[in-house]
């Protein structure tokens, strides 16, 4: 393992070769994100435990698409068991993914928790419990400073998570040294992400504009939401897609991975 340092003009091919990865095999990709959305939605149906319990797979859900990006580029068609790649890889990795899986939700719910100074624990329970809120909810401005300050410090535990899962699988690195080289990582490659982050909100907005403009000349509200909600999951998937080539131009040698 060693890490690469890119160019702030990298993000942009990061997006660029997801993009074109994924229709490779568009259907298959489409799919697994759908039944990863699936079933974290079921999961969170449990009472009280679903939403920590899905948080806890989550590290190891999203590795599951980044291998299945890496059949996909090698001409494969990935199957659904790829999801469950992170937990079949022997009885290290599994250990070390459902460490993984226990600091993620740990550390979510910490960050839900600091929301909760801000508004008496509002939004945590909104999205921990679910149930119907009122729109008067969303207009109070303690809740919506509990949203700023939830997205404020859920943004380092997403770096030190962003390569964590895709370390401890492929590199075999320990569930600690993978959060540590996963943020050092992203910081060093600051750059490359804030671009990459960039084109991906300016590409979801152009064509969310687009298909809602498209849509809306039928007239219905519903034409626009049954074209919008497929679209908006082909450019998840298509967003996930590209997570794997951040982590195979950062740390590993890119003429190999992204051919």
């Amino acid at each position: 393992m060693k890490l690469h340092i890119v160019p702030a003009r990298q993000g942009i091919l990061w997006v660029k070769l997801g993009m074109r990865t994924f229709f490779r095999q568009p259907l298959a990709l489409t799919g697994l994100f759908f039944i990863f959305m699936a079933v974290m939605s079921v999961i969170s149906m449990v009472p009280i435990i679903g939403n920590v319990l899905a948080l806890a797979l989550l590290p190891g859900a999203t590795l599951g698409l980044m291998v299945a990006t890496q059949e996909a580029l090698k001409g494969q068609f990935p199957m659904p068991s790829v999801l469950l790649a992170g937990f079949r890889a022997g009885r290290e990795q599994l250990r070390a993914m459902l460490i993984l899986g226990a600091l993620y939700a740990l550390g979510f719910v910490g960050v839900l928790g600091l929301s909760a100074l801000a508004d008496g624990g509002k939004f945590a329970q909104m999205y921990l419990f679910g149930g119907a809120v009122g729109s008067e909810v969303f207009q109070d401005p303690a809740f919506e400073a509990a949203t700023m300050v939830a997205l404020i410090f859920y943004m380092p535990l997403s770096l030190l998570f962003w390569f964590a899962p895709a370390l401890v699988y492929w590199d075999k690195v320990s569930p600690m040294k993978s959060l540590f080289f996963s943020l050092v990582a992203c910081i060093r490659n600051i750059g490359a992400f804030t671009v990459y982050s960039l084109v991906w909100m300016l590409a979801f907005m152009v064509i969310g504009l687009g298909v809602v403009l498209v849509a809306g000349l039928s007239g219905s509200e519903e034409a626009v939401a049954l074209v919008l909600y497929p679209t908006a999951m082909v450019m998840a998937a298509m967003f996930f897609s590209s997570i794997y080539f951040t982590y195979a131009d950062s740390f590993s040698i890119p003429s190999v991975h992204l051919a």
